[in-house]
């Protein structure tokens, strides 16, 4: 039987006993050469995370990172990630000159994810909408590119 003394153990050891070793994952990674000029995919590198939530910011001419994701617009929903969690994801792209005509884009997708208030951020597969390969799509779209 649980007493005042025993619960306080047993509530550590079912809040701890579910947690498993993370899993690991490839990082979520494209490195393309698009047909286009550098400042052109530069800019719709910029257009395409702008639109996607991502507050951008260009380190030099090559190198443009964002902050963590706004998923949620809503006032009261820092209070709702903090106490439950969710996701969070921030994009690092390197737009380098092949050519004249050619460009080559490095884009990776960094995710993180955690489920409640007494766990901590860990990495975890990037979902469809975030990933790589998914904002590659819409950046060559951006640029008519098929």
């Amino acid at each position: 039987m649980i007493n005042s003394r025993t619960a306080p153990l047993v509530a550590l050891l079912f809040l701890y006993g579910c947690a498993g070793p993370a899993i690991p994952h490839d990082p979520d990674l494209v490195d393309v050469t698009l047909q286009a000029p550098a400042e052109q995919v530069r800019n719709a590198v910029v257009q395409v995370l702008s639109d996607g939530g991502y507050d951008v910011s260009q380190e030099d001419e090559q190198h443009v990172t964002t902050g963590y994701r706004r998923e949620i617009p809503r006032p009261w929903d820092w209070l709702l990630r903090w106490r439950f969690g969710t996701g969070r994801s921030r994009v690092d792209a390197l737009v380098a000159a092949d050519t004249g005509t050619s460009t080559r884009l490095r884009l990776q997708v960094l995710y993180e994810s955690k489920d409640g208030l007494l766990t901590r951020w860990e990495d975890s597969p990037t979902p469809l909408p975030q990933n790589a390969d998914n904002q590659l799509r819409l950046i060559r779209n951006a640029l008519h590119l098929l």
